[in-house]
């Protein structure tokens, strides 16, 4: 019998807890091995507490994939003024590579008003595969930001989407 893949959804407030516990293992894991420890415990400790992540939902602009009862990938939209940003896009490495990435976006993308026609994404330098993924993914690159730290891989890379009617996601 064959079983059913991940479901990607828009992520409820019962998902909250099992998303932070992504975020303290998966992320953190993830970013300790490109910038510092202290860094990804920061980042951690902002983006991925309850309150946060409450928010989020609340908002609408959280998705999850989640096999099994268990959430695999993380989606998180908000603005920077008056754009459209994706903020958090992760999937669980043992899930990486089977299109989860692109089906966290193109979530992230339906739960965006109607007239939106592009979509921005930011990431550290130091994050080559995320930013390698994006480029796959029809994102360009727009600017980079130095560090306030100093630290050249903690620049943050700003990419760009076009969307063809705002809500579709072809480039």
């Amino acid at each position: 019998m064959n079983r059913p893949g991940p479901v990607v959804r828009a992520a409820e407030l019962e998902d909250v807890p099992a998303v932070r516990r992504f975020g303290e293992t998966q992320v953190f894991a993830h970013y300790a091995a490109l910038i510092d420890s202290d860094t990804a415990t920061a980042q951690v400790d902002s983006w991925w507490n309850e309150a946060y992540l409450n928010a989020a939902v609340a908002a609408n602009t959280l998705v999850v994939a989640a096999d099994e009862g268990r959430v695999i990938g993380v989606g998180q939209s908000g603005l920077a003024g008056a754009d459209h940003v994706i903020y958090k896009l992760y999937v669980h490495a043992d899930h990486r590579g089977h299109g989860l990435g692109p089906r966290l976006i193109d979530a992230l993308i339906q739960q965006l008003p109607a007239d939106v026609i592009r979509l921005y994404v930011e990431q550290f330098v130091a994050n080559e595969r995320a930013g390698a993924f994006y480029q796959r993914e029809g994102f360009t690159v727009q600017r980079i930001e130095p560090s306030s730290s100093g630290d050249p891989a903690l620049a943050q890379v700003w990419r760009v989407r076009r969307l063809k009617d705002g809500r579709t996601a072809g480039c």
